[in-house]
């Protein structure tokens, strides 16, 4: 039987999203974001472009070309969408995010264990349905982000759907670490990262538990081992600031400027496994 956790989840990142996006200013919804190319408005836009592909609804004209942050046919699917909303008053697509995703909400509840078992193509690629939609909680709790900071309304740090993103962005780490940096047999590899402080507004009291993940290469792979007591290098950052390394949002170089990333050991090693943290395409 799959796990319908995800359910909750999604619907937990859709209203602390919305939350965020209350009673804004015109001047907000033309924030820009950290996400290349994109307001507050079209964070929105992007979401409501995805969940309506995934109700059947026809997709929009396509973009203009040439816009400079569209780099893939991927981006250019999820720009028509938000081309199609750019105009539009902010409180209205703020009600068709609402409108789509309760839509969505109704229709994952409906649907049998066999249709969530069935595979389909994913960012993973081919996946149970359950588990790409795991992926959904992981990218709507990325844009939500986004959208945070671009408020300056911190929030929804903590709770199932950060722990889902978190644990999915955490996964990618041996691969990081055995296949894009690649360093000598026997390194070791210790991430030690730290959940970010809660704030008043967030949408679940449930704290994230701080987590370690430890790898060593062997046979050019980076396999997990328990944590040695000393490392080749170890990394400490919190749980912002790895989702936002991971998603390419902030690059190795800021991050490490802000202090936000610190290094134990082969300071060298460490910055090359931060600097290939992104898995965004």
């Amino acid at each position: 039987m799959p796990d319908r956790a995800f359910i909750d989840q999604l619907a937990e990142v859709w209203r602390s999203t919305a939350a965020a996006c209350e009673d804004l200013s015109p001047e907000q919804w033309d924030a820009m974001t950290e996400c290349p190319g994109w307001t507050v408005r079209d964070q929105l836009a992007h979401v409501i472009g995805t969940e309506s592909v995934l109700l059947g609804r026809p997709s929009p004209d396509p973009a203009p070309p040439g816009l400079p942050h569209v780099r893939n046919p991927m981006g250019e699917m999820n720009e028509a969408w938000v081309e199609a909303r750019r105009q539009l008053p902010g409180d209205k697509v703020l009600a068709e995010f609402e409108d789509v995703t309760g839509a969505r909400l109704a229709a994952l509840g409906a649907m049998t264990d066999e249709e969530l078992e069935a595979d389909t193509p994913s960012p993973l690629g081919v996946v149970p349905y359950a588990t790409f939609m795991e992926v959904r909680v992981m990218d709507c709790w990325t844009h939500e982000q986004d959208i945070r900071r671009a408020l300056g309304r911190a929030g929804h740090l903590d709770g199932a759907a950060a722990e889902t993103a978190i644990r999915r962005f955490v996964s990618s780490f041996g691969y990081v670490v055995g296949k894009r940096v690649a360093p000598p047999e026997g390194s070791t590899v210790v991430l030690d990262l730290a959940p970010s402080a809660p704030s008043a507004s967030s949408a679940s009291s449930a704290p994230l538990a701080a987590r370690m993940v430890a790898v060593v290469v062997r046979d050019g792979r980076a396999k997990s081992t328990d944590p040695p007591a000393d490392p080749t290098v170890r990394i400490t950052t919190d749980v912002q600031t790895y989702s936002c390394l991971a998603t390419g949002r902030w690059t190795a170089d800021h991050a490490i400027a802000a202090g936000r990333v610190t290094f134990t050991g082969d300071e060298a090693l460490g910055r090359r496994v931060v600097d290939s943290l992104s898995i965004t395409p």
